[in-house]
């Protein structure tokens, strides 16, 4: 039996659990605060969450300036990755960006990050330049990837 699978906008109390798969997820996590900030003050701000048989596994920010929509960070949980979440998780973020106006859709991924470049190709992105030193953790540089929506 497969596991019911849904997206939907990220509220405010799933911040506590948004925030766990952000510190399992990356070297230098964002705090609560900034995830609560994000939800209530940043117009900009879109923030969805997946969830698998009722549990949170992962989510995807988004800002959306006019017409151009930014990834500004996305996770999975390490025990629900390689089941395509992220993959399900992503095609919503951008179909919500389409349905928003947006023409363009960018990112930053690390040049390490070899399964979530191959994740965003899928989607069409491609690279656009490098941010060098863009990661303070590791000073690791970052590969923009963009696509025309």
């Amino acid at each position: 039996m497969s596991a019911q699978v849904s997206v939907r906008p990220m509220r405010l109390a799933d911040v506590p659990a948004v925030h766990t798969i952000e510190t399992a997820s990356f070297a230098t996590p964002w705090t609560i605060d900034i995830f609560e900030r994000e939800i209530m003050e940043n117009t900009f701000a879109n923030y969805f969450v997946i969830e698998s048989d009722g549990v949170i596994a992962g989510y995807c920010g988004m800002w959306l300036v006019i017409d151009e929509a930014q990834i500004t960070n996305i996770a999975i949980l390490p025990n629900f990755r390689g089941q395509k979440l992220g993959e399900k998780l992503f095609a919503h973020v951008m179909e919500q960006a389409i349905l928003a106006g947006a023409y363009r859709l960018s990112l930053e991924v690390r040049v390490s990050n070899i399964p979530a470049q191959h994740l965003y190709r899928k989607f069409g992105l491609v690279p656009g330049g490098i941010r060098k030193n863009y990661y303070t953790d590791n000073q690791e540089d970052a590969i923009v990837m963009w696509v025309n929506l």
